[in-house]
């Protein structure tokens, strides 16, 4: 299986913002590419929220695989996409 370089929740902000953007999906621009490099950090807030709610699989998912290990992996997407706190 391939492993991405670019973090989960950029590459969900990525998809909801080419979902909004391009003619291919519902919005009305040609060739969004550019348009989805330069917003979609504004749709990160939207692919967080996906993040936390696949935090607990359903019955089939759960059925398919290990729960424990499911939801290390979406804690360390979340984890990954939170900006750091910084402490003064």
């Amino acid at each position: 299986m391939d492993v991405s370089t670019t973090p989960i929740a950029e590459r969900i902000a990525r998809v909801l913002a080419a979902e909004q953007l391009s003619a291919n999906a519902t919005g009305d621009q040609a060739s969004a590419s550019a348009q989805v490099d330069a917003r979609w950090q504004d749709y990160l807030p939207h692919a967080i929220a996906v993040l936390k709610t696949l935090r607990e699989p359903d019955r089939a998912m759960a059925a398919a695989g290990d729960v424990a290990v499911w939801e290390s992996m979406i804690l360390a997407g979340l984890k990954g996409a939170m900006p750091p706190k910084v402490v003064l």
